[in-house]
């Protein structure tokens, strides 16, 4: 089973990355942009290069593909739980290009490969401001966090777009009652 952990930047995925390792020790963890050697250079340069959104978003497909190739096929038919997936990519891009192509060019990035369940750590405005404020702001994070919550609603439209089910949870509430709530999730959806 294939999971994704999505949220906006400062919603606490990679916390509860953390808590679910502890959890799920034969499980497959990895991150979107970022998990493979290759992925890692690509997430610095998207990141914190200056570029276009399109020019970003075409980054983190190269990312995505070589992550499909080397982490996701490999582990088919483990549990995968993902820091982000393409539902991030295309939310992300959601006003770069037209939605039915985002879908297309995705799908090709990933083989077809799309999770068979996603988690959306939702944040409200001040939470979020407050958690911004803590640590300096990548490029995607300087759009600021109005930019960021319209991010998060289209995440649960890009996941709809991809016939995934996405389920929120309150990324306000404490990290054991969040990690509480996604392992529920996950054993009740393997199940």
């Amino acid at each position: 089973m294939f999971v994704a952990i999505e949220g906006i930047d400062c919603a606490g995925k990679s916390t509860q990355i953390e808590e679910l390792k502890k959890i799920y020790k034969d499980a497959i963890f990895t991150c979107e942009p970022g998990g493979t050697k290759i992925g890692e250079k690509i997430r610095d340069i998207a990141l914190n290069g200056k570029m276009s959104a399109l020019a970003r978003a075409f980054l983190f497909l190269a990312d995505r593909a070589e992550h499909s190739d080397s982490v996701l096929k490999p582990n088919e038919g483990k549990l995968i739980i993902s820091d982000r997936s393409l539902i991030s990519g295309i939310a992300y891009a959601w006003d770069d290009a037209p939605k039915e192509s985002l879908k297309t060019i995705n799908l090709l990035a990933t083989r077809g490969i799309v999770p068979d369940l996603a988690i959306l750590l939702a944040l409200d405005m001040q939470t979020l401001q407050a958690r911004m404020a803590r640590q300096k702001p990548d490029e995607i994070e300087k759009r600021g966090a109005e930019t960021l919550l319209g991010v998060q609603e289209r995440l649960k439209d890009a996941a709809e777009l991809l016939g995934v089910p996405l389920v929120p949870i309150d990324a306000v509430l404490p990290i054991e009652k969040i990690t509480e709530n996604i392992k529920e999730l996950i054993d009740d959806y393997g199940a």
